[in-house]
Order: C-alpha cells, then structure tokens, then sequence
C-alpha cells in the first residue's frame, strides 16, 4: 500500500510540475504567437466550442449563431472635426458615412463626428479583425462586446489594398470565432452574417454563398491615393472593371452571399454552419445603399496572411509579380489579337520584376496560376495575395499558341511608402499619432547604434507621424525623454503631456537624429 500511495503522490506531484510548467510557457510566450497558434492553442482548451456540427439537411442554424455572436463586436468610431480638411471633403465623408452606417450625420462646425461597423475577436487576448474602411482616420475607437463590456481599441495596422485593420483592445479569455478555411467553401452552401447592421447589435442572418472569386471594381476602381474613396464600400454602385492596363493596387476576390448585409455589417463575420470564419463582410452591391440582395466578403484564407503580417511586421509583406494586365473577353480579344477569350493579357512587364527574371513577356496570356484556370484577375491576384516576397509561384501563359510554365520569385515593393489610411494605435491619442511599430531588432540596433528603440514599419495619411516627416524605418529611442522599447512604453509615455506638447525623438533611415515636438490637440 505504501508502494502505490507513493506513486501516486509522484504522480500527482509531476502532474501539477508539468501543468505549471506549461502555464509559465504560456505566459511567457503568448505575446510572441500568431494569432493562428493563438487560435488552436484557444480552441484546444475550448473542446465545447469545437464540436458543433454542420446543419446540411436540417437549416439549424443556432448552434453556429450561439458559437459565434459572443465574439462580434459593435465598434463605434470617433473623428476630430478637422480630420477631413476642409468643407468639400468633410461633406463627403458626410455622405459616405452618412449612408454607409444606417445613420444621417449632421456635425456642427467644430463638433467631433461619429461611425459604426462591426468587427471579429479572432485571439482570446483582445485582437480583433474589421475593415480598414471602419476605422479609416479615426481618432477614438470604442468597442462593445455582446455582454456590453466596453472598450477602447488601438490599431495596430491596416491595408487599404484588401480594406482590412487589425486592433486591439486589452482583455484575456476573450471569446473568439473559430478560423474556417475559405478554399473549402462551395456554391450553394449555407453561411450566416453577423453583426451590427443599422446600430442593432448581434444581428444574425442566414443565406447562401451565391459565388467565389468576385471582383467588383470597388478597390481596384479607385484611386488608393484618394483618402475618403477606401471609406465607402457600403452604398457604392458595382463599376466595370478597368479594361486599360494595371498593376492593380486593390486585391479582390470576394465571397458573395445573398445573406443580408446592411449598412453596420461591415467588419463583421461570414460563417459557415459549423461557426468557423470564412469571410469578413466588407461590401454590398447596392443603388440604394441597403441590402438588395448582394453582399461580399474578404475569404479568411487571404485574410490571415495580411493580417499575421500586421501583427509580426505593423505592416503587410506583399511581393509582386511585376505585370500590368488586362482581363480578356469576347470583346477585347480581337481588338488586343489575342487567340483566347479567357485569361490576362499581359500589356507590360515591369522592369526589375519577378516576371522580368522569369521570362514573361508583353503579349502572353496568363491562363493558369498554380495550375488553376484564370478567368479574372482575382483568381491571379489572391493567391498571390497570400504571399511574401521571396515565395514562388508557377504561372502558365499562352503565347504562340502554346502553354508554358514560368516560376516567378516574388519581389517587395521598394519604390513605394507603405501607406494606410487610418490613425494608428491604442487610445485617442495613439491613434493621433498615426504610425505602427515594431521592437527594434538587434541588426538594426547596431547599424543605428542604439540599444533600445522601436522601428516605424507604417506612417498613415492625416496622422501626426506624417505631418512631422517622420518617416517609415525610422528608429523612435525616446518620446518626451521616455525610453522607448515597446508599444507599451509608447502607450505609458503619452500619457503625461506637458502642456499638450509631445516631443518624439530618433534616427531617421538615413542616420540623421531628429527630435521633434509637436502640439495635441
């Protein structure tokens, strides 16, 4: 008897060491997981939330609805009266807003003005995916959670080119949805979308996923440059695609749905009936700006490459291919002499590019990537949105009449600034800042000569980062004679103006030391 208590006393005992072990781990090593690891780590202590089961002859859609509801958040925006700039461009953000978010606007002279959309806890810690349309030049973001907990949220960065951000807020054990894989979805499957359509929180509705891979003109229509153009996929009429060449700034490849979707929606989930995420809802094909029975969303499968990317990097990774084109038709075949109908009409290959190195050349046709058929340029550019510079991709392209394999080495974008077009980060005033960071690493501590600091990996349009050319690469050492190591030391370091006046000190990516100082107001 003393043999087997003495056992199972050492067993008890190496349980507990193991178990707090792992919590130690845990802890420590939270902060430095992907928001996928944080997922699985999630959902396997969650076992409940992982067993729900597809409804696929009996249309029972609770279980799904009760998974996922807990975990779609109302975010309410806030913007400073002289963020648009001046009278025209405020009356149209007016319009846009106005419209996109089911309410009329009518700030006075002077007087903050204010938005809603919907977002997607995705890590029990508090990161939240919505689109970047959402929060585009906000200067205070408040979230409310289902059970009406409130919080304030920090971006943590965007890209306009997909219209998705990522933010944050501070919490633990937050509910979460569960990462579905969009791939997998299939036409006439049934999906639910939630959010805030209208200001009425936890709106659940259910439909059909009508087709994949659209492009509907909505980024790719615009010009990126253009401030107040990324903010209103809500109430947008679908455009033609541009039949003149491109190298396409906007990625789409949407999913669409006939589940309603309404001013509000947007950011907010598109789930299948076992709960998991496949979409985030970003727009509506509309001449009224409500629901008219097409909605589309971002596939989660592009949209966790852009967003693991914002959150390791503050910035996306993007690589390019390195071709203008045109989508092929029935009409524009004969006009280009193309002997196909179907495909990318390759009008020019970037000097420098990955397809340079490869070999395409002005004159081929695109017909396959990895293999799969190009009907339009989504199919070309989501997959390629998934990518880092340095990946390889196999396209196949018509030309002489004949297919021909090409491995293509993406290359990064090195001639352009990234850009976004929201205020960056945590509470009003971080976000005032209008920047993204990251620590900075020790490659980089040597060649500026620095033991601490923090690297600017994203200035934002209309922050106080951008007015005071600060540039992206920048090493930020100090902010009002605070060291910097972090985003929390930002966070803690702005806290204590003196008389409203921050003064950020560093080294620009030349190597010129600047230390400037700036008033908040």
């Amino acid at each position: 008897m003393k043999k087997i208590g003495l056992t199972l006393l050492t067993a008890f005992v190496g349980g507990a060491m193991a178990l707090g072990t792992y919590k130690v781990f845990e802890n420590k090593y939270a902060d430095n997981m992907s928001l996928e690891d944080k997922q699985n780590v999630y959902f396997a202590n969650n076992k409940a939330l992982a067993g729900i089961t597809s409804s696929a002859g009996e249309a029972d859609f609770t279980q799904a609805a009760a998974a996922v509801t807990p975990a779609v958040v109302y975010i309410r925006t806030t913007y400073s009266a002289s963020s648009s700039g001046n009278d025209g461009q405020q009356d149209m953000m007016e319009r846009m807003f106005g419209d996109m978010f089911g309410q009329r606007m009518q700030p006075r002279q002077n007087q903050p003005r204010m938005a809603s959309g919907s977002g997607v806890i995705i890590s029990p810690d508090g990161y939240i995916v919505t689109n970047n349309h959402v929060v585009a030049k906000a200067d205070k973001i408040d979230i409310t959670l289902n059970d009406h907990r409130q919080f304030k949220a920090k971006v943590i960065g965007t890209d306009p080119n997909t219209d998705l951000a990522l933010i944050k807020i501070e919490g633990t054990n937050l509910p979460i949805v569960k990462f579905g894989n969009s791939d997998d979805v299939r036409v006439g499957e049934w999906v639910l979308a939630v959010g805030n359509p209208f200001n009425l929180t936890s709106t659940v509705t259910a439909g059909i996923v009508s087709a994949k891979g659209r492009g509907i003109g909505i980024l790719n229509g615009q010009d990126n440059d253009d401030d107040e153009d990324s903010g209103n996929p809500f109430g947008m009429r679908m455009q033609r695609q541009n039949q003149g060449p491109k190298v396409s700034k906007g990625i789409e490849s949407f999913i669409q749905t006939d589940a309603a979707i309404n001013p509000g929606n947007s950011g907010g989930a598109l789930v299948n009936t076992k709960g998991e995420l496949i979409g985030i809802n970003s727009a509506i094909a509309s001449h009224t700006g409500s629901y008219e029975g097409y909605g589309f969303a971002i596939p989660i499968n592009m949209a966790k490459k852009i967003l693991g990317d914002i959150q390791k990097f503050g910035a996306v990774k993007r690589g390019y291919v390195g071709v203008s084109f045109t989508e092929l038709n029935a009409d524009n075949a004969q006009t280009l002499k193309a002997d196909k109908s179907v495909g990318l009409y390759v009008e020019q290959v970037l000097p420098g590019s990955g397809a340079e190195a490869a070999g395409l050349q002005k004159g081929d046709i695109i017909s396959k990537v990895e293999g799969n058929t190009v009907y339009e340029s989504s199919d070309l550019q989501e997959r390629v949105a998934r990518l880092a510079p340095g990946d390889k991709i196999k396209i196949t392209v018509t030309r002489d009449g004949k297919e021909k394999d090409y491995t293509v080495t993406l290359k990064p974008e090195s001639t352009e600034k990234p850009k976004t077009d929201v205020a960056a980060s945590a509470t009003e005033l971080y976000n005032k800042l209008g920047a993204s960071f990251v620590p900075v690493t020790a490659e980089q501590k040597a060649k500026f000569r620095v033991d601490h600091g923090v690297v600017v990996t994203q200035v934002r349009r209309g922050g106080l980062f951008e007015q005071t050319d600060i540039a992206t690469g920048s090493v930020i050492t100090k902010i009002n004679q605070q060291p910097i190591n972090s985003v929390a030391d930002i966070d803690k370091a702005i806290t204590n103006l003196k008389n409203g006046y921050i003064v950020i000190s560093g080294i620009d990516p030349e190597g010129f030391m600047f230390n400037n100082r700036f008033q908040v107001r």
